[in-house]
């Protein structure tokens, strides 16, 4: 069964709470938006430094780092530091996604 799907345009930072291919403005808690309104893709913790996380029983994350903005694991370029990325992976599967909730429950947030 595959999870639900959620907008991942953004404002503020703040994630819409709406399905993913929803008409009309996003929505959360109380805020709306248009898409002229919202964040643009590319996450700001982009180029930041990091550090590889702990992995779990099946190596996940595989050396990729926690981005702390965006909660995405990102992998690390030169210096150590968070490649270019945007706050969400389309192109995400449902495995990766059970992967990285398996890791926040064992290593919390």
């Amino acid at each position: 069964m595959e999870s639900p799907r959620f907008c991942p345009s953004r404002r503020g930072g703040r994630r819409c709470e709406r399905p993913l291919g929803h008409p009309g403005l996003h929505r959360r808690q109380g805020l709306l938006w248009s898409e002229v309104e919202a964040d643009p893709p590319r996450c700001p913790g982009s180029g930041e430094p990091g550090e590889p996380a702990a992995a779990i029983d099946d190596g996940f994350p595989g050396g990729r780092a926690l981005c702390p903005h965006c909660l995405r694991f990102v992998a690390l370029g030169s210096g150590g530091r968070l490649v270019e990325h945007d706050t969400t992976d389309p192109d995400e599967t449902d495995a990766e996604r059970a992967r990285s909730r398996a890791w926040f429950n064992t290593h919390g947030w």
